[in-house]
């Protein structure tokens, strides 16, 4: 029964619901971030090249007979191929999060720099009349 304790004030602690939450908004964050470039950056991309790229079906033949001109799905049941358009892909997704999160970071961090310092607390009674007595004391 100790164990089941222990995990429950283990997973009730502040930082793993902090990690979980994390963890479900980050994984919503990836899903954005995906339809970003597969719906927004690839057409625009597409575009401007000329609408003659279209990552999601390159890729190379490695072995078996693949047709000409196959969509991605075909030639992985056909034979073994290198799909490196995937790759790209997944590597632009990478880059433009990595982007948004520098920019949230440095957002978060210029927010935290523009906050005042806290005035100093104001000297205690006592300590102002010490300081009199002291200061007549002396003369």
């Amino acid at each position: 029964m100790s164990v089941m304790k222990e995990f429950r004030e283990f997973a009730l602690k502040g930082n793993v619901m902090d990690l979980a939450v994390g963890v479900i908004i980050g994984g919503a964050f990836g899903k954005i971030v995906d339809s970003m470039v597969k719906d927004v950056i690839m057409p625009l991309v597409n575009f401007v090249a000329g609408g003659q790229i279209d990552f999601s079906n390159k890729y190379f033949v490695l072995s078996g007979a693949v047709p000409a001109g196959a969509t991605l799905a075909e030639a992985q049941k056909a034979g073994t191929v290198f799909a490196w358009g995937s790759f790209v892909t997944v590597a632009i997704n990478f880059v433009i999060l990595a982007f948004i999160i520098f920019w949230m970071v440095k957002s978060m961090n210029r927010m935290k720099r523009e906050t005042p310092p806290a005035p100093p607390p104001p000297t205690p009674e006592d300590i102002v009349l010490l300081r009199e007595i002291r200061d007549a004391l002396k003369k």
